[in-house]
């Protein structure tokens, strides 16, 4: 492959399909950034959200879609990629079972390698830390370790052309996040949440990612697209 010129305006996004990410794409893209998006077919129980993330890369434009293939699920450990484990449908207390073993510190790591495949320095993720449901690797820490983890780890890195990771919803509220992509234009029915959507991507309304993006809407006063079986 011929490597491109490093451009200071093409990042890479993770795009899960959900309303975080797609209003970070909406961000970037108001930034004035080319936008690369990933998602991840990793085993998850809520496939619809690959539906979604495909529908909103297309409807917003970015310069390309890439779905990476993993076996998440082959390590289990989660309510998400073990059908053995239900998904919770009552608040708990500390680090919910929906909780993926070392899944953002997996997607960043194949964010940064395309992102230093394609001279991008930027890398953008919806991690939150105020509206979230607990996981350790939503955390500033954590993207701050990552970025230094990063630019010890990279050709690029080493070389002077350091990475950034951009967390641009880590301190917003969820009501904040809905009202800051409603300003941008963000198409929300397009997206999916749940934690257990059916092949249509109708929400249960139950789990914890339903709940806190039902409060968010409300919280912004906006009606929220989001079909429920």
């Amino acid at each position: 492959m011929t490597e491109q010129p490093i451009d200071q305006k093409r990042a890479v996004i993770l795009l899960s399909g959900g309303l975080d990410s797609a209003t970070v794409v909406a961000m970037a893209q108001a930034e004035g950034y080319t936008c690369y998006t990933m998602s991840f077919d990793y085993g998850q129980r809520h496939r619809a959200e690959l539906n979604a993330a495909a529908r909103v890369a297309r409807d917003m434009g970015v310069a390309e879609h890439k779905v990476i293939g993993l076996n998440l699920n082959g390590i289990g450990g989660s309510a998400l990629t073990d059908s053995s484990i239900d998904v919770p449908e009552a608040p708990s207390e500390g680090i919910p079972i929906t909780y993926v073993p070392a899944r953002n510190t997996v997607f960043l790591s194949l964010a940064l390698g395309w992102a230093e495949v394609l001279n991008a320095r930027d890398i953008f993720i919806g991690v939150n830390a105020v509206d979230y449901s607990g996981y350790p690797d939503c955390r500033p820490e954590f993207i701050e370790s990552f970025e230094r983890m990063a630019n010890l780890a990279t050709k690029a890195g080493v070389e002077g052309q350091g990475f950034r990771i951009l967390a641009p919803l880590q301190n917003l509220s969820k009501a904040d996040i809905v009202k800051a992509g409603v300003g941008l234009g963000v198409d929300y029915s397009l997206t999916v949440s749940c934690y257990q959507a059916d092949d249509d991507g109708r929400a249960c309304g139950k789990c914890d990612s339903c709940r806190l993006r039902a409060e968010g809407f409300k919280m912004a006063g906006i009606t929220d697209p989001t079909r429920y079986f």
